[in-house]
């Protein structure tokens, strides 16, 4: 999996197609992310104790690492990510501008 968590995403499919956010936490066994602010989910809250009330969170649910492009911070746009190898460290690359992401 290329997405790795604090990169900006762009979702390119499903309900949320458009948005943009930074990836909150990554699921690498599962393949999938949790963007912030996209695919929220409302949950129930019931009240613990007499006279509180209940209450509806929204929090954001994971979705398909396939469903998400990482955003290069040098060229701005949506891209697909190469593996480069530079003094036998693994680094990220774009596949537009040729630059390192991490």
């Amino acid at each position: 999996m290329n997405i790795k968590t604090n990169d900006k995403v762009k979702i390119i499919a499903g309900k949320d197609r458009g948005k943009e956010g930074k990836v909150i936490q990554v699921f690498k066994k599962e393949n999938k992310i949790v963007v912030e602010g996209v695919n929220l989910l409302k949950k129930h809250l019931r009240a613990r104790k007499q006279g509180e009330k209940g209450q509806i969170i929204e929090l954001p649910a994971p979705l398909n690492a396939s469903n998400a492009k990482v955003i290069c911070p040098k060229c701005g746009l949506a891209v697909r990510v190469a593996a480069k190898e530079e003094a036998d460290v693994k680094k990220r690359v774009c596949k537009k501008c040729k630059q390192f992401i991490d």
